[in-house]
């Protein structure tokens, strides 16, 4: 199994970058400079496991297309550079986060002793709701 480290590496390598005009404010700038920055990455080609793909796949929800490219916008910075370095570091992060994957549930176990305790205290408690009935005056 490949670590993140070395899956961040190759999805570096792998992904495509566009720059396009950046929305909001930032007056002439925002009209004339192409600053924000798409990142295109094939998933498919990064060959994850299947539970890290699963998990990426849920973490990257509306960010991820239907042919299994995930597209990353980056527009928070002014220049091409700084929003570069924030698209890469947000892929690196989600590709992290999908290989921490959450530990799984141990079922409890219940010894003999405790299974007859929680019996009895629900025969107890049947007992007191039966009681509850309406009062016949026979």
């Amino acid at each position: 199994m490949s670590s993140a480290d070395d899956t961040i590496a190759r999805a570096n390598a792998l992904a495509s970058e566009s720059f396009v005009t950046a929305s909001g404010p930032g007056g002439q700038n925002v009209n004339k400079v192409a600053t924000a920055v798409q990142l295109r990455l094939d998933v498919y080609a990064l060959r994850l496991p299947e539970p890290v793909f699963a998990r990426f796949k849920q973490l990257a929800g509306s960010r991820m297309t239907t042919r299994g490219e995930l597209l990353i916008t980056a527009q928070r910075f002014r220049t091409q550079e700084a929003n570069r370095q924030d698209a890469r570091e947000r892929l690196g992060e989600l590709i992290a986060e999908a290989f921490n994957l959450p530990q799984q549930r141990a079922k409890s176990r219940l010894n003999r002793v405790g299974k007859t305790q929680r019996l009895e205290g629900k025969k107890k408690r049947g007992a007191v709701k039966a009681g509850r009935g309406k009062v016949r005056l026979d």
